[in-house]
């Protein structure tokens, strides 16, 4: 015989279907779709590209537009369906919301960051995106409890490395 806690199985039983979340979380989609395609459509070109041809708009604004797709898809749900039931709905982890508000700090703080483009120091351009992503990568694998400095820096500088060779190298996308 096992000794089940009801207390935290039936937690989320009582808990309602919320339109007014279903909603939000649409609009709030919506939002953020449209606001990248807008910024994905003033991608700068270095040169236009060939009739046919792919340019550095080309993907983001593929993105974006599916992503603006979705979000209308999810409004239309939530505006025409029954809201769905919160039974699945686990209780937040603890520390959950700080997570959630120091990757919102880092990713201000980053994009703050590689707004500078390049900086001069002691004579030489430096170029701001391969320090401020890989930043980017170990803070974000500290937030979320990785310890080990190792796979953290090595980690952080493939995926940098790989990133701005592929992107700002190879499809000279400007970073």
């Amino acid at each position: 015989m096992s000794i089940v806690d009801t207390t935290t199985q039936d937690e989320y039983q009582d808990a309602m279907p919320s339109r007014r979340l279903e909603l939000t979380f649409a609009v709030v989609a919506l939002a953020v779709a449209a606001g990248y395609l807008m910024l994905a459509l003033q991608v700068p070109l270095r040169r236009a590209a060939a009739a046919g041809q792919m340019d550095a708009r080309f993907w983001p604004t593929v993105l974006g537009a599916s992503a603006v797709a979705v979000a209308v898809v999810l409004l239309v749900v939530a505006i025409t369906r029954p809201a769905p039931t919160r039974e699945d709905v686990e209780r937040i982890q603890p520390g959950g919301v700080l997570r959630v508000i120091a990757t919102l700090g880092i990713v201000v703080a980053f994009v703050a960051l590689w707004s500078l483009g390049a900086v001069i120091l002691f004579g030489y351009r430096i170029e701001v995106f391969p320090v401020a992503a890989g930043l980017l990568m170990a803070s974000l694998m500290l937030v979320y409890g990785h310890r080990r400095w190792l796979s953290l820096l090595i980690y952080s500088v493939a995926v940098t490395a790989f990133v701005y060779v592929v992107f700002g190298m190879l499809l000279r996308i400007p970073l």
